[in-house]
């Protein structure tokens, strides 16, 4: 046990963290101890770590095949749980598969199967359909943000691989959702539930503003002006009316990114990329943006459209207020609409005229080298320090992939910059930068 715990200090220090959250500790504990476990805990507050602490602690370093599989309902989400467990330095490899990714890279991939195992359901079932991998070796099964995968049409794939593990010891589901049904073919018996949405931020303000005009574009421009340089999400309803509004904003003169089921996959993580690294401080998304995205911490999120759902009023709105800090979740109501049932009395916000929201002092750059070229953050670091002469306030978030990284520069500094360091060898592969 003192070698777990001291594991997991050094797990924490890499992470930057000093001490698990009361959830992340009853989780923990749970897990070690039970053999069913279902973790119920608001957006944002931590349950990765909460259940891959213990997972980490129960791993067989002998053992050569797949250990754990992890099933979640997007490619996002799937991307940032192997980010955060590459981050944690276990020495256990982990692979993510999802559709729109190349089919023969996870066959590499297999070619050294990893401990752990995270994909989407479709493209797990097809590999189990394929035996690509063994399943004799699985003794974990998590089903992350479960509901949500039910919710898009997984069922007959979740139920396919789970009928295909016939060693699974241990069953593991989250959710950020009451009252969700557990279907029978998951086939648990007695679980022990760690239940902590009834502890659900009180910070959480919700205000109305109201529009004279149905078409609300113009309030929402002067309500973004209204609440100044600070992160947030537009939500809407529909890809078209993202498009809209985008159009909109871009003749308001303000900065923005965009995230949706529509676009190309390279596009949605880029501009996440952009989103966390402070290019963009605000970003335009439908309900695929409502959970399980590793996007930083929000100050407000606005209701452009309400969402047919309370569930899905929910999740939005614990996008911000998170981890006990303090948010607002604003609806934007034409003065001739009725708001439904599920939606609080609320305080009414008047907006002020104000300034256009400033430009970001932040520009991305894209490198084409990554991990697999033994490239790290210091690499890049050093690179645009020494060689790109910046200074280190001017440096801002590097996030490393496997075959490229992105890098957060200031803005007036780029010009400067970019003939410097673009062309140049970081380790033993020359690399392109440019701006994204």
């Amino acid at each position: 046990m003192s070698g777990i715990k001291k594991n997991q200090k050094n797990i924490l220090s890499k992470l930057n963290i000093e001490k698990l959250n009361p959830m992340q500790e009853e989780a923990q504990q749970a897990i070690h101890s039970g053999s069913e476990i279902v973790l119920l805990s608001p957006t944002g507050t931590g349950k990765t770590l909460a259940f891959m602490l213990p997972i980490i602690a129960a791993l067989d370093a002998k053992c050569a095949e797949i250990q754990v599989l992890i099933l979640v309902p997007s490619r996002e989400l799937a991307i940032q749980i192997e980010q955060v467990i590459r981050e944690m330095g276990t020495g256990y490899k982990t692979n993510a598969f999802y559709g729109g990714r190349n089919f023969s890279k996870d066959r590499m991939d297999l070619n050294h199967p990893p401990a752990i195992l995270i994909g989407t359901p479709g493209r797990v079932s097809d590999h189990i359909l394929r035996e690509t991998f063994s399943t004799q070796n699985i003794k974990t099964l998590v089903l992350d943000e479960f509901d949500k995968s039910l919710e898009i049409g997984f069922e007959a794939e979740m139920k396919s691989i789970i009928t295909s593990l016939p060693k699974v010891r241990k069953k593991i589901l989250t959710s950020a959702t009451q009252e969700v049904d557990i279907p029978s073919f998951v086939g648990l018996t007695n679980p022990v539930y760690v239940d902590y949405l009834h502890e659900k931020i009180q910070q959480l303000k919700i205000k109305t503003i109201i529009s004279s005009s149905k078409d609300k574009l113009e309030t929402l421009v002067d309500a973004l002006n209204h609440l100044g340089n600070q992160p947030g999400i537009v939500f809407c309803n529909f890809k078209e009316t993202i498009q809209r509004v985008s159009e909109f904003l871009t003749e308001n003169k303000i900065s923005h990114g965009c995230f949706y089921g529509g676009m190309e996959q390279i596009d949605r993580e880029r501009a996440l990329i952009k989103f966390r690294n402070g290019t963009h401080q605000l970003i335009i998304a439908t309900d695929l943006a409502a959970r399980g995205l590793d996007i930083p911490e929000l100050k407000f999120i606005i209701h452009y459209h309400l969402p047919l759902r309370s569930q899905e009023f929910t999740h939005r709105n614990g996008r911000t207020a998170r981890m006990h800090s303090e948010g607002t979740a604003y609806i934007i109501k034409w003065v001739g609409e009725d708001l439904p049932s599920f939606i609080p009395k609320t305080e009414i916000e008047k907006v002020k005229k104000a300034p256009v929201r400033a430009e970001s002092e932040w520009t991305t750059l894209f490198i084409s080298g990554g991990r697999k070229d033994k490239i790290s953050k210091g690499d890049i670091a050093g690179l645009f320090i020494k060689q790109g002469l910046l200074e280190i306030d001017q440096l801002g978030s590097i996030e490393l992939k496997h075959d490229c990284a992105f890098v957060a520069v200031q803005a007036q500094k780029v010009n400067e910059l970019l003939p410097l360091v673009d062309n140049s060898k970081l380790k033993n592969k020359k690399v392109r930068v440019v701006i994204i």
